[in-house]
């Protein structure tokens, strides 16, 4: 089993967001350090927006380790200018599609109300996949999905309400699970740790984490961990889904890197 974190931010300066660690840098370095001795072995960059540079931050990583890392980028989305990029996003070395997280009011506002349509059919037309921290907008997500079913998208962090724990994070379970019914959906498990306030292995997570992969199916639900917001290890973030959860049992090598692998054509 090959093992990929669907999700990781790496910095070299500015102030991390919320509960990620609050420090001025997290190297590639540190990154390959902690996958290692994990056994992780490859890891999707997320381009954190504190770090003005962490475009290039990103795209230095995958130079210096092609086969370790890639990315999912993003532009300022509310920008038509950027409209010709999409056409060559995937020519970049490592690139795998955009991602975006309307979590924050102004994000937010910019994605449900439309601002941001152009760039869906877009990424349709040129078959760049898109990842959305999605859980607070799934009305506005459904609606993008169904306009646009050949547009392979993700729904980031289980599809939960990011900043909530426990039965809370939990709210739109249903509305979540319903959006399994169109195969054009997938969703990354990742972060799960930090959606409750118990200790490892979260049993209160276990069985909404069983319903999520009920609905997406092995080849649509894929592991990874935000690892610099996590209040565990790395290892521990492994072994919660290869050890904790038996009813992945006979779906671990997609669940832990294949599927991922495929709905973003990483080969």
């Amino acid at each position: 089993m090959q093992i990929v974190d669907a999700q990781i931010h790496i910095w070299s300066s500015g102030s991390p967001s919320q509960d990620h660690r609050p420090v001025p840098v997290v190297t590639a370095e540190e990154m390959i350090a902690g996958m290692d001795e994990a056994g992780v072995a490859a890891a999707i960059i997320h381009p954190p927006g504190w770090d003005p540079d962490c475009d290039a931050v990103a795209a230095e990583a995958v130079r210096r380790w092609p086969d370790r890392f890639a990315i999912l980028g993003s532009f300022p989305a509310g920008d038509q200018g950027n409209k010709p990029r999409i056409a060559t996003w995937l020519d970049q070395p490592g690139m795998l599609g955009l991602r975006w997280a309307p979590l924050h009011p102004a994000a937010r506002t910019l994605f449900e109300s439309g601002a941001m349509d152009w760039i869906w059919a877009e990424a349709e037309a040129h078959n760049v996949p898109v990842a959305l921290l999605a859980g607070p907008v799934l009305g506005k997500f459904r609606e993008v999905a169904e306009r646009h079913p050949n547009l392979r998208l993700i729904i980031d962090h289980c599809g939960l309400v990011r900043l909530r724990q426990d039965e809370a994070a939990f709210e739109h379970l249903d509305e979540l699970l319903a959006l399994a019914r169109l195969p054009n959906v997938a969703i990354k498990a990742t972060g799960a740790p930090g959606y409750s306030t118990e200790p490892y292995p979260y049993r209160n997570l276990h069985d909404g984490l069983r319903r999520i992969f009920e609905a997406y199916g092995p080849r649509r639900f894929f592991w990874g961990t935000d690892i610099t917001r996590m209040p565990c290890t790395w290892g521990q973030c492994i072994t919660m889904f290869t050890e904790e959860l038996p009813w992945l049992r006979d779906d671990l090598d997609w669940v832990m890197g294949q599927g991922i692998r495929e709905w973003l054509n990483w080969r």
